[in-house]
């Protein structure tokens, strides 16, 4: 008997036959210990209690067939051809497996071996055969016939075979079982789980196909269960040990911002700012997601929340990703504190405004820091000794940033509102490296993202946060028209690129990449600005890029703001948070090349004022994969069903490598396909630590938290 934890303690290399250098070919793909082994699962199942004899195969058909290689030889009909041939057989008959050009099977394949074909059936000079087939070696001749009425499949791993993978299994079932079960019978018996010492022996070897599902859905729960009671004990640590401010907001500050806007709030971003709020005047930090497509107002959202920590007292922190968005922000926030009198400056050129006024009443100082830029609105001039200074010394309220906020050297006043923009691009350890600028006291975190999040990476990419949806655009805004063009017809995207130009609009084109690569046939934007220049005869073209300096690029951007550019080139620099409301085409070239989320940012950035918006897609998509992407973007522009549809293609071990938090690898588990499971997980997690907070009453489901999710647990506990 063995628990799972002390299973994640035994190395692999305790298990026959997978020593020796097999212990390296596993540790490749994550298997280090036998509890990693246990969750190996097999791909596919053969049923042998259906089995279809050679004799009756139907041809044309794709089947499975089970049988012993009687023999395998290779001919060579030509010099550039060699063929392989096995004949497989059972007690009704035999059928030829053939394969070219592959003469390694000659040493894969033996006389004896039981094996599973699979395949298309069809005659050729009236002898039946399969071409290519898929082979699975179930045993060979010393170890007789595969056993049982069920047999799994397990994947090869690197050089390690199949058959020594299942062999691996089976001995350390045998020397773990029965495995204790330290689930509470509650949970248990609501969802009708088997038990766990069941369930690791039916999904590797059941006894009938009826076994597979019921031991599936118990460790699919068990794996998402693990990882929703972390984020339950993170949360709750959260609320229990952090310090948090708990604000006193008169509101007089964000009252005079808001009266600067030519705007009113949408009832969403009312909603929303409700419900910071309250996390504000709450005694435990907040730690919200906040939520929203390109243009629904987060920006507005996030500047009054830093407000009310400003007018307490506290500074706020913005931390972008890029050192453009960084800038962007900047401006942005800049330009707003500006329209309504609260900044000491006003900047027409840089901002791309006809007019900036300050008021009488209090100046907000906003400072940018980057690895490359230090400045602020009170002081252009400023020297990065002098910001830091004054950082430090508090006279800077908002500080607006990338990871040089969080770097040595930077140290706060009193840092109360952090607001992270674009978290996917952030690990968890900047996370908690911009709380430790603190001091002493948790800031209250928002985590704002254009990206729209699925319900199910909300549950648990973001499940120790709370979620708020700005789900409302700003009235007057329609939707982007996205159209497809094979190469063939790009020129019809330069056409009506020059038409919105002859009406006084502008445009975007973007590229991947920025040089040439002999590697990647993608175009360059110096390249195409030249090319561009040349087919656009009258129309004023810019250029951005990310090797221009950080002043080139504003002085670009500024340009393209004040309409002086008509069509900018660019990179996906582009890609977040750039306003140009005047902006109506946006020419995506090599759109294969780009990510669904990547792409639906792109888009967001046409159309943004009276006039409608269109989004051309330039690309001949290579692979089914890149074709889905772009047919989803061309159906819709629901940010939320784009985020579904990116996950459903991409799969989530992709997305889970996007935040360092533990769930890079669900084994067993698909959060898509298992959704009923992972909110039943969740809520019987959330029950379970709201009764046992520190799992004292449940040592060894706290034990197996630690030893499953390994060191990435480590963060999902620092609160």
């Amino acid at each position: 008997m063995a628990s799972l934890s002390r299973l994640a303690e035994i190395p692999v290399s305790e298990v026959k036959p997978l020593g020796g250098q097999r212990v390296q070919m596993l540790a490749k793909v994550g298997i280090h210990t036998v509890a990693d082994l246990l969750h190996h699962v097999p791909y596919r199942y053969i049923d042998r209690r259906n089995k279809v004899a050679i004799a009756d195969l139907p041809l044309e058909e794709e089947v499975t067939v089970l049988g012993e290689v009687l023999s395998i030889r290779s001919r060579r009909p030509r010099s550039n051809l060699t063929i392989v041939e096995a004949q497989i057989g059972d007690e009704s008959g035999r059928i030829k497996a053939v394969w070219f050009n592959q003469r390694w099977w000659l040493q894969q394949l033996q006389p004896g071996m039981q094996v599973a074909l699979s395949g298309v059936v069809e005659s050729f000079r009236g002898v039946r055969q399969i071409k290519s087939p898929v082979v699975d070696i179930l045993s060979r001749p010393s170890e007789g016939l595969a056993t049982g009425r069920v047999v799994p499949l397990h994947t090869k791993v690197s050089e390690v075979k199949a058959g020594h993978i299942r062999r691996g299994i089976h001995n350390a079932l045998r020397r773990s079982r029965p495995i204790p079960d330290p689930l509470p019978a509650e949970f248990i018996e609501r969802h009708s789980l088997v038990d766990r010492d069941t369930a690791f022996a039916h999904i590797h070897f059941p006894e009938t196909m009826e076994d597979v599902a019921p031991a599936r859905r118990r460790l699919a729960y068990d794996e998402l269960f693990r990882l929703e009671l972390a984020l339950a004990l993170r949360k709750r640590r959260q609320i229990e040990e952090a310090v948090g401010i708990a604000h006193e907001l008169s509101g007089e500050l964000v009252a005079k911002f808001f009266a600067g806007l030519p705007y009113t709030l949408t009832a969403a971003q009312k909603r929303v700012l409700a419900e910071i709020e309250a996390d504000l005047t709450a005694r435990h930090p907040m730690h919200r997601l906040l939520q929203g497509e390109v243009g629904s107002g987060k920006t507005v959202v996030a500047v009054a929340t830093l407000l009310h920590g400003v007018e307490g007292g506290w500074q706020g922190a913005i931390m972008a990703p890029t050192e453009v968005l960084a800038e962007h922000h900047y401006m942005g926030v800049r330009g707003l504190l500006a329209e309504a009198g609260l900044s000491p400056d006003w900047s027409p050129s840089g901002l791309g405004m006809e007019s900036l006024f300050s008021g009488d009443g209090p100046a907000v100082h906003l400072g940018l820091l980057t690895g490359s830029v230090a400045t602020t609105n009170y002081n252009p001039g400023i020297t990065r000794p002098e910001l830091l200074a004054d950082i430090a010394s508090g006279r800077v309220d908002l500080l607006v940033g990338t990871h040089a906020l969080i770097q040595e050297g930077v140290e706060f006043h009193r840092l109360g509102v952090a607001v992270v923009d674009e978290q996917h691009r952030f690990g968890v350890a900047q996370r908690v490296q911009l709380r430790e600028k603190a001091d002493g006291t948790d800031p209250d975190m928002l985590i704002m993202t254009a990206t729209p999040i699925p319900r199910t990476l909300s549950m648990t990419l973001y499940g120790d946060l709370d979620v708020s949806v700005i789900d409302e655009m700003p009235p007057g805004r329609t939707p982007v028209a996205t159209r497809l063009l094979s190469r063939a017809q790009e020129s019809l995207a330069w056409s009506h690129v020059l038409e919105e130009v002859a009406k006084g609009r502008q445009a975007f084109v973007v590229c991947p990449l920025v040089e040439d690569s002999p590697k990647i046939e993608a175009a360059s934007a110096t390249a195409e600005f030249e090319r561009l220049s040349g087919l656009m005869d009258g129309a004023r073209l810019g250029l951005i890029h990310g090797q221009l300096r950080p002043a080139e690029k504003e002085e670009v951007m500024a340009a393209f703001r004040t309409g002086e550019i008509d069509v900018l080139v660019s990179t996906t620099l582009i890609e977040v948070g750039i306003d140009v409301p005047n902006a109506t085409v946006m020419v995506i070239e090599d759109a294969d090349r780009f990510g669904l989320s990547q792409l639906h940012q792109l888009r967001g950035r046409v159309g943004r004022g009276e006039h409608p918006g269109a989004c051309l897609l330039v690309a001949d998509p290579g692979t089914d994969e890149a074709e889905a992407r772009l047919a989803a973007l061309v159906s819709t522009t629901d940010g939320f069903r784009l985020a579904e549809e990116d996950l459903r293609i991409r799969g989530q071990g992709t997305v889970f490598g996007t935040r360092q938090s533990g769930m890079k690898d669900l084994k067993i588990a698909d959060i898509l396909k298992d959704f009923e499971i992972l909110v039943a997980a969740r809520r019987d997690a959330f029950q379970l630590v709201a009764h046992d907070s520190e799992l004292r009453e449940h040592p060894e489901l706290a034990e197996e938290v630690r030893a499953l999710l390994g060191d990435a647990a480590e963060w999902l506990f620092v609160s």
